[in-house]
């Protein structure tokens, strides 16, 4: 039993009613008992979680805080997860709002657990890599065969199939592979990796919106459907129209460090306490910008007069911009140039983000009490909903957790989930 403000599981066979425990409510689900919804707008689905690491558990999450009925499934044993430790901010980031049952898939009492909670769930989300599912018999059209109507989700390190398929996955890696290092940093100083996991952020956003995608559709043809995406796909993606100018006019992008690499001048330019950004795109706020620079000579100046005219001449007109903006502090060219219509802002390290005035406003850090370390605050979800809002309604699970509450609505009995114990497939 967990205290402490902490969500208490009980199961009660056939139990429609709520029960209340300190500051949270277990509501009766589809398998045992869950913990409050985190929203409304998903709490009639059970997702059933194999994921790992990043990608996987980026998708679970926006499935879980949107509401859903999450059952992690984790290997049962001891050490660190492969994506850190229980207690460390990764792991306690991804995985809150969610449920927890060990089970070992390599063990046939496993697998049967797992077949009998698929035929009951609404999606699976993995990332294993592709061969593993199909050895363990859990892959998309052996589930499907028992449950027509379930959403497979799967995200790999580079697709399904094909000549690298078979290579395991990681951010960095995919980051290198997709072209994205290639354009970030600054010029002849090499390539550069981005400072979060994009590649594994973005599969997991575009897995769960294919999720999303399949649960509209299944509700007009009554059927699930298996939903792919990979680390690689997704990174490509994300290139945009750095990918787009390859595509359709062969044009192939190079590190353009902190500068914009069409929309001049925009960049970062020193004040005299720092730093700060500042965003001049098109001709119209070009004007404004020479306006509030007290250089409208500039407007007419045929080195600057059209973005075509300032790229070939963009370190001289940066450096001209940079003696002005070295004047005063950042404070007073933010909110000068703002004024003036022009964007400009601040560039805060990620306490001084926080910190600031506006995120505390837009509440993004959500208070839980956390098992392993107490009090604390995570990052909520980006999206705000007038009638169906997303919160941390419970904090990440223990591991192994909810064993005897899913189990026991499953239909096994005390003795039997302590036998599973004994034997190593819980």
């Amino acid at each position: 039993m967990q205290t402490n403000c902490f969500l208490i599981y009980r199961y009660k066979k056939g139990a429609l009613t709520v029960t209340k425990e300190n500051e949270f409510t277990t509501y009766a689900g589809r398998v045992g008992e869950r913990a409050d919804p985190a929203s409304e707008a998903l709490k009639d689905y059970l997702v059933l979680d194999l994921t790992r690491v990043r990608s996987g558990p980026t998708c679970v999450r926006q499935l879980a805080d949107w509401g859903a009925d999450v059952i992690k499934v984790e290997a049962p044993v001891d050490g660190a997860e492969l994506g850190g430790p229980r207690a460390g901010p990764d792991f306690q980031n991804l995985h809150r709002n969610k449920r927890s049952l060990t089970l070992n898939l390599k063990s046939e009492a496993g697998r049967k657990i797992f077949r009998q909670l698929a035929d009951k769930a609404d999606v699976i989300v993995e990332n294993f890599r592709p061969d593993v599912k199909k050895r363990l018999g859990i892959d998309y059209d052996t589930l499907s065969k028992t449950n027509s109507k379930l959403i497979y989700a799967s995200i790999s390190g580079f697709g399904q199939d094909g000549p690298l398929s078979k290579r395991p996955g990681f951010d960095q890696i995919a980051q290198g592979m997709g072209g994205l290092m290639s354009i970030t940093g600054a010029p002849g100083e090499g390539p550069m990796r981005v400072g979060i996991p994009i590649a594994d952020l973005c599969a997991g956003l575009f897995a769960a919106q294919g999720v999303m995608i399949a649960l509209l559709e299944r509700a007009h043809s009554g059927k699930g459907q298996w939903i792919q995406t990979s680390l690689l796909q997704a990174q490509l993606f994300m290139l945009d129209f750095q990918a787009a100018r390859y595509l359709m006019d062969g044009d192939i992008a190079k590190q353009a460090g902190n500068n914009h690499p069409t929309s001049i001048p925009t960049g970062v330019f020193a004040t005299s306490d720092g730093y700060m950004n500042i965003a001049v795109a098109g001709e119209e706020i070009w004007v404004r910008f020479a306006n509030e620079m007290g250089r409208v000579d500039w407007v007419n100046d045929p080195r600057y007069k059209t973005n075509a005219n300032r790229s070939p001449n963009r370190e001289m007109l940066n450096a001209e911009i940079n003696e002005i903006t070295r004047t005063n502090t950042t404070a007073y060219w933010v909110e000068k140039l703002n004024a003036g219509g022009v964007p400009a802002g601040e560039i805060n390290n990620i306490g001084e983000a926080f910190d600031s005035a506006q995120v505390k406003h837009l509440g993004l850090a959500q208070p839980v009490s956390s098992h392993e370390r107490g009090e604390t605050q995570l990052v909520g979800q980006p999206i705000k909903m007038s009638r169906t809002p997303s919160q941390i309604s419970a904090p990440p699970p223990l591991a192994g957790g909810n064993a005897d509450d899913i189990l026991s609505a499953l239909g096994y009995s005390l003795e039997e989930i302590e036998n599973l114990r004994q034997i190593g497939a819980i």
